[in-house]
Order: structure tokens, then sequence, then C-alpha cells
């Protein structure tokens, strides 16, 4: 008996060093935020007439990256609540979250959990490679940028102080996309985006030029036509000292319409640019912003004189271009957080103050235009506004931390540290409350 246990005992050693061992180690990072808004006069109406909203909103974000093997991973985000308090849930009905069990009459309140991305990371000798559903729309500064997820192939790789980017992404698939569920079968009505990038390190800062290119064949054959467009944006940053600049410029053009047959072709070129400076002085910091759009007047129904537009990850002021405000609350009528960020110029200055290291309250006065008028259009004047900021430091906490999780391409030049603007940083980093809060 003794000497089968010592058996048993040696081919239980055996199979336990002999397993295969699982080689995925999981980091776990992620986000909560909690924002409160009022806005006084919504509609910009007569004192009388008008009407104020307020309201919060929040979002929980959580980010696992698998650790496949050396130099494997795979990356995951979901998102979860991202909701205004006390909204009316999918079926119509009051917001009241429960656990209880799901039935007919009473289904799971919270539904909107929603897994946007899932990519794999792997290095080879030659480079990096991201493939999958992974961050997209961004580039250089906050300016301009349209931040979103997209299934795309992003190639990174180094030569010295230089790191060149190249990717593709796949907007939308024709051949099987289809509300009614019946494949259309269209061969060449697809919206695919290209990219080529070089990015240069200097002592201090860095530089980068965008080669983007944008095809949009989704309107055939319905309408006749496709969209082709390019983008060339020059961007860079840079420290002297106590001064931090940062610039980009971008320059659009192409086909905004390429009929397949017959006349009607518009031809696309436009501007846009933005430059903000700012300093540290001891425990306050001041700066100034300015952007610009270049607009169409409508003259010349030929050309399409737009520039790409300041997108939706600058929000340069509390009220005025703010995407977050619009995004979550209802919109209409001359509501300036409805204005949009094309055709226009806008500037602000800025400061902030911290009466201790976790606190940073803070002040800025915008203003801004049209850069161009149509005919019918009387004034160029968009509005202006002094903000007022509240930023408490030491709510930036993640929420979810198992051994220091990665926020992997949240911008596309996040690991080369190109940004390193301080009031954006919020917007770089995944596991810091959003740049809104300090909004408040």
């Amino acid at each position: 008996m003794k000497k089968l246990l010592i058996v048993l005992l040696s081919l239980g050693l055996i199979a336990a060093f002999s397993m295969t061992a699982s080689a995925t180690d999981v980091k776990f990072s992620g986000s909560y935020y909690l924002v409160g808004f009022y806005d006084s006069n919504d509609m910009l109406q007569d004192t009388g007439n008008a009407y104020s909203r307020a309201a919060f909103y929040q979002r929980v974000r959580i980010q696992p990256v698998f650790q496949i093997a050396e130099g494997l991973t795979f990356t995951a985000r979901m998102d979860a609540l991202e909701k205004q308090w006390g909204n009316v849930d999918w079926r119509g009905g009051g917001d009241t979250t429960s656990s209880r069990r799901q039935t007919a009459t009473n289904p799971k309140i919270q539904e909107n959990f929603e897994f946007e991305r899932g990519y794999v990371t792997f290095n080879t000798a030659v480079g990096q490679l991201q493939v999958g559903y992974q961050a997209a729309g961004t580039w250089g500064t906050a300016f301009a940028d349209y931040g979103t997820t997209r299934p795309r192939i992003l190639y990174i790789t180094k030569a010295g102080p230089a790191t060149i980017l190249a990717l593709y992404e796949k907007v939308v698939e024709a051949d099987e996309s289809t509300a009614t569920g019946v494949a259309s079968g269209l061969a060449d009505a697809d919206d695919d985006f290209f990219a080529i990038a070089g990015i240069y390190g200097f002592p201090g800062g860095s530089a980068g030029l965008l080669y983007y290119n944008l095809k949009y064949a989704s309107p055939r054959p319905a309408l006749n036509y496709k969209i082709q467009l390019h983008v060339l944006a020059p961007t860079v940053s840079a420290q002297f000292g106590p001064v931090y600049v940062e610039a980009e410029a971008l320059y659009t053009f192409g086909k905004q319409k390429e009929m397949d047959s017959g006349g009607g072709d518009i031809d696309s070129s436009g501007w846009a640019a933005y430059l903000m400076a700012k300093t540290n002085l001891g425990p306050a910091t001041i700066g100034a912003q300015v952007g610009w759009c270049q607009g169409d007047d409508g003259s010349d129904a030929t050309k399409n004189k737009n520039g790409y537009g300041g997108g939706t990850d600058w929000n340069p002021a509390l009220i005025l271009m703010n995407d977050d405000l619009a995004t979550w609350k209802t919109t209409g009528g001359n509501n300036t957080a409805n204005s949009g960020k094309a055709n226009f110029l806008l500037y602000n200055i800025f400061g902030s103050f911290k009466p201790t290291p976790k606190l940073e309250v803070g002040a800025a006065l915008t203003f801004a235009q049209k850069d161009k008028s149509l005919a019918n259009e009387v004034s160029k004047k968009n509005g202006n506004g002094i903000r007022r900021d509240g930023d408490l430091q030491d709510l930036r906490q993640p929420l979810l931390h198992g051994g220091g999780g990665l926020s992997v391409d949240r911008r596309l030049l996040q690991r080369h540290q190109f940004r390193q603007h301080g009031r954006q940083r919020l917007r770089a980093v995944e596991q810091a409350l959003p740049e809104l809060l300090r909004d408040i």
C-alpha cells in the first residue's frame, strides 16, 4: 500500500509539473465620473422668456488587458451606465436600476453595458501591430479630433528618434451591411480610411506630420457619387522652460462630390489651425489659445471651402462649442452648445490657481465668431463667455487598478509623449476623470 501511495504521489507530481500553465496575466484599469451641469438660458432668449436646464450624467468604464505571451496582449474596453441620472430607460419607463430577476414586465434596466473595444497588440522584429476595434479619430492635439472606436490595423515602428505609423480603417462594409438584414452585395460602395504619419522627437518636444485618405463610397449607387478627401496635418508640441506650446494645422483637399456619370463634381479645399500656449507661475497657470476653421460663403456651387472642423474632443468653453454639454442635454434653436465647430474663429485666455496641491480653480474668457457669413446672415458673431473652473485633483483615482493597467492608444501619439499639455492630460489617460469635471 505504501508503494502504491508513493507511485500515485510521484505520478501526481509529474502531472503537476508537466501540465501547461496558463500564460494569461490580466491587468484591470477603469474610471468613473459624475458630472452635473446648470444652463440658465438654454435657448438664448430674452430673460423673461428663458428657461434653464440642469442634470447629472455619469459613466463607468472598465478596461482589462490580457497578457497572452511575451509581446502579445489583448485589450478590451467596456462602458456601463453611461447615462443621465433619472432619465427614462429604453422602455420609456423610470430609471430604477434593480438586481431582481428579469421578467417580461420587468426587464433589466442596466441595458447599456457595451463592449466598445477589443484588439490584439503584438510586437515583431520590425515593429508593433494593433488589430481590431480600437481608438480612432485622434492625432496630435485635441483640436480637430473626433475620438471614437473603429475596426482597423495600426502599424508602428521606430527609426532612431523618429516613429512611423501606418493604418487602415474599415468604416462601412457595403457587401454585407444593411438595415434590412439582407446583404446588399455592393462591391465598391465601402467607406475606407488610410493614413501614414511620422513623428520626430527632440529634447523638450516632438513634431509630426499626418497624411489621411478618406474614401466615402457608400453614397453609391443610389446617389451616383463618392467622396474622396485628403488631409495633411502637421503638428508640434514643445516645452520652453516654464512655457508650453502646441499647434496643429489641417489642409483638406480632394473631391467633396465625385460623380460616377454626368457633371456636378464639387472640389474641396479648406484650412483649419490651432495654437495654444501656457506657462506656470508657481501655483498659478495662465495661457491663451486660438482655433480657426475656414468657412464657405456658398458663392461657388462647384467648390467646398470648409475646413476640417474643430472636432468633438476639443471643448474650448463651458457652453460654446462644448460637445460634452451638447451630448447630454436636449439642444435646438440658437443653443450655442449645438453651434458646431466649423466655419469659426475662436480665441480665449485662461488661468488657474492651486490653493492646495489637490485643488485647482480657474477661469477663462472666450470670444468666437463665424469665419464666413452666408448671404442671408447679418452677423458673424457667435458669442462670448466667462468660464469658471474647479478641479479636485484628489478625485482623479482609477476605479480599478489590478497591477498597473495600461490605457492603450487613447490617442495616436500617446506612447510617444507627443502630448504634454497639462490641461488635456485627463483626455490622454483613461484612468482619470474627464476634463469636463473642471467645468462644473
